[in-house]
């Protein structure tokens, strides 16, 4: 889950000895700062993304079944677009999407809980239902829609196959079976997630190549517990939701995996929580030096990229998006709900940053962030061809070779992204074909 309640048990951990805080918010309003996103140009322009999503705290009303109250470390979802469930496998399995299927009709929410006794994670299938289930856009949420929704989820089988431990049921309420136990403490968690939480998204464009590397990966994190001969056991440290996100990405080459099953003692002092992860992954995705070539090389995992798919973690349409909870809400309480950083509150780097991107056009706002992009190819370009021609071995000379198809080939994409802005929305496919 959700390191929610989690994190209180943190600051009895020795954090507070090691000089390290709980920062809390920031004096930035990120969701006005993105409250025009746009998207379906996104779609458009990127079919297969993941989207890392950092969800705020959840306090649900009483009087609507189970009774959900979490801490402040939140949960961290991980939306892939072009992917979707194996609707035939009777458990949470994925697989991508045919080629021609529309991006709106094509993605999967994975979400990771300390609920789940025999999987590590659950799908729910559709955009528009794992962030707003069947509420409709300015409808408000009312018991009809919140109890309509969970029987959507339960119709397209988000919890087939999923079992729970036994002492989640402890507190069901009476006259309420297992199985509506377990969607209705899953409802603003594993789908539906705006329904009771503020949601963070950075978003990061794949090619079919690398999101099948992320479907491969999650379908072998469940594996070992489909059968129940394993179970599946949440770990803060070790084995958090953010670490299923963070590592899923590492597979397509974004940055470098964050090891599990450490040391509780080592992983104590540094383990990933959702809105870290979100910072990190948007400077990753957004400020790697592109434009000089030896700074790449000596990233490795950008460097392995480069050599392996010809393509760079610092991309064009990596953006990042922030959306309220909603707030015409008859079933949570969603004013001003808590996402806090795992950093020292008076010098630490996160509430800056958090700060510095939602105050800057390039990060929010696709036309400002190609126009960015454009520039910086264009930098890398010149810079190239100013370079002198030396002799450095075999692989360097494959590097160049891919840094150069890279960094032309995602020029050349970015003008066309540019001229389908520029065109009119009726010839705006015949500019991207």
């Amino acid at each position: 889950m959700v390191l929610d309640n989690k994190m209180r048990g943190a600051e009895s951990m020795g954090f507070g000895r090691s000089g390290l805080t709980l920062g809390g918010q920031v004096g930035v309003d990120a969701f006005a700062a993105t409250a025009a996103a746009d998207n379906a140009l996104c779609d458009q322009f990127y079919p297969y993304y993941a989207e890392l999503c950092a969800l705020s705290e959840i306090r649900k009303k009483p009087g609507f079944g189970a009774e959900f109250r979490s801490g402040f470390g939140g949960h961290s979802l991980l939306y892939l677009s072009g992917v979707r469930r194996d609707q035939g496998a009777g458990y949470p399995t994925l697989k991508l999407c045919d080629p021609d299927t529309p991006p709106e009709r094509c993605g999967v929410g994975i979400s990771v809980n300390s609920h789940y006794r025999n999987a590590n994670w659950v799908a729910a299938e559709g955009r528009d239902f794992v962030f707003r289930g069947l509420l409709a856009p300015d409808e408000p949420l009312t018991r009809a829609v919140y109890e309509r929704t969970q029987r959507h989820a339960k119709e397209t089988g988000v919890l087939d196959g999923v079992e729970f431990h036994e002492a989640l049921f402890r507190d069901k309420p009476a006259g309420m079976s297992k199985r509506e136990y377990m969607y209705d403490i899953s409802v603003a968690t594993d789908y539906a997630v705006r329904f009771g939480r503020d949601v963070y998204r950075a978003r990061v464009p794949l090619d079919r190549t690398r999101m099948g590397l992320v479907v491969d990966f999650l379908n072998g994190l469940n594996a070992p517990y489909r059968g129940g001969a394993k179970q599946y056991r949440w770990r803060i440290l070790n084995d958090n939701c953010s670490h299923v996100a963070h590592n899923a990405l590492a597979v397509a080459g974004v940055w470098r995996p964050w090891p599990t099953g450490q040391f509780f003692a080592i992983a104590a002092f540094n383990f990933p929580v959702p809105k870290n992860e979100l910072v990190d992954l948007v400077l990753r995705t957004n400020d790697l030096p592109i434009e000089n070539p030896d700074l790449v090389y000596g990233d490795v995992v950008a460097r392995r990229l480069l050599l392996e798919h010809d393509a760079l973690p610092a991309t064009p349409g990596a953006l990042v998006q922030a959306e309220r909870a909603i707030q015409d809400n008859a079933v949570y309480d969603t004013a001003k709900l808590r996402l806090i950083f795992y950093d020292n509150h008076f010098w630490g780097k996160y509430r800056g940053r958090f700060a510095r991107i939602f105050g800057d056009p390039r990060y929010v706002d696709l036309r400002a962030n190609l126009r960015h992009f454009q520039a910086r190819h264009a930098t890398a370009r010149q810079n190239r061809r100013a370079a002198r021609p030396t002799a450095t071995g075999a692989e360097r000379a494959r590097f160049d070779a891919a840094y150069d198809r890279a960094i032309t080939g995602a020029a050349a994409e970015v003008e066309r992204h540019l001229a389908a802005l520029r065109a009119p929305a009726g010839a705006r496919a015949e500019a991207l074909a």
